[in-house]
């Protein structure tokens, strides 16, 4: 039996200042959807927005339901709605964000399994990785594609 090691590179920054400008304003847009969270049961607030490669920027939240689980992602509110508005146009990045009861996280929040499906999916239609910026108020990472948050995938070819 041969062993396969498989790894992934995960920049780190310490505050949103370490970030390039677009990766920044990325995030801030992400920040300020989870304003617009629907999370009257869990009251975990997520906001997400996707930058397209035609410069468009898409945001979403998470919508909960009393029909667990009729409710949606941030992540895949705003890959959809970029998806049905912009059929033809690649994704470059997305981040996430994430708050409770008013005040950000710490830490970063990331896409949950369906999610970065999701994300895959579009990475794979378009044959170009996507940027995914991870953010918290302590630390932020980023991986420079949805692979590297779901390196053993399924893709239909």
């Amino acid at each position: 039996m041969n062993i396969k090691k498989i790894e992934i590179t995960v920049y780190e920054a310490a505050g949103i200042r370490e970030l390039t400008g677009e990766d920044a304003a990325l995030l801030e847009k992400a920040a300020a959807a989870t304003d617009r969270s629907y999370a009257p049961y869990s009251h975990f607030h997520v906001g997400a927005a996707v930058l397209l490669e035609n410069g468009e920027i898409i945001c979403g939240s998470n919508q909960e339901n009393a029909a667990y689980p009729s409710g949606l992602c941030a992540e895949r509110v705003a890959l959809f709605y970029a998806s049905a508005q912009y059929p033809e146009v690649a994704i470059r990045a997305v981040a996430v964000h994430s708050s409770v009861n008013g005040q950000a996280n710490p830490d970063p929040v990331y896409p949950c399994g369906a999610c970065r499906q999701v994300l895959l999916e579009c990475e794979s239609r378009f044959g170009q990785p996507i940027k995914v910026i991870m953010g918290g108020t302590k630390k932020i990472q980023i991986v420079n594609s949805v692979s590297g948050l779901l390196p053993l995938s399924f893709i239909l070819k």
